[in-house]
């Protein structure tokens, strides 16, 4: 039997995100971020209530700023004590799990989604994705940017303005465009 598109896109495959199954889970998605950024931070109890319809897993002390945007929602894993500065988007076309006590700050961005290379190619409007992981007591600051394939390690620091384009192991600070390790930190 043949994989569907969705299918194809959570394995890692070449998919077409135009199908209307596709373009139905993302309007879904985009309709619950529409509905938590509209509540008043005060409402914390809806607030996670959509988080939690919205995510593919999270825990109840979950805390997300506004505004925050996805693609599908049921692609994001997140672990105890997670927690979102203002106007993070995550591209979740592919797994994106973050552990537990991971703290990220404003203007965030964690993009799973790949486009081909050549014009041509980028007309079909065919794309794969790779899975993005975040260990646990990992803080990643302001402006950073996570590309496709990326794994952190526990207790990394991934500094502001950051671009990871490559894995970064676990108890370093890191920092760049691209992103590179510049010490070890004791735990």
């Amino acid at each position: 039997m043949a994989k569907t598109e969705k299918e194809k896109m959570i394995a890692g495959e070449k998919y077409f995100p135009v199908t209307e199954e596709l373009t139905n889970d993302r309007t879904r998605a985009k309709d619950l971020c529409y509905k938590f950024n509209s509540l008043p931070n005060s409402e914390t109890e809806a607030r996670k209530a959509i988080l939690k319809e919205l995510f593919g897993k999270c825990e109840d002390d979950i805390a997300i700023e506004s505004n925050f945007f996805c693609d599908y929602g049921y692609n994001i894993t997140a672990g105890r004590g997670f927690y979102i500065n203002h106007n993070c988007v995550i591209l979740d076309c592919a797994q994106v799990t973050f552990g537990d006590r991971v703290l990220i700050g404003p203007n965030c961005g964690f993009y799973t989604a790949i486009h081909p290379i050549t014009a041509k190619e980028r007309a079909t409007l065919a794309e794969t994705a790779k899975p993005i992981t975040v260990g646990n007591d990992v803080w990643i600051g302001g402006n950073v940017t996570v590309l496709p394939g990326v794994t952190i390690g526990d207790n990394a620091v991934i500094g502001a303005g950051s671009v990871v384009t490559k894995n970064i192991p676990s108890n370093v600070l890191a920092v760049g465009n691209p992103c590179k390790v510049i010490k070890s930190l004791e735990l």
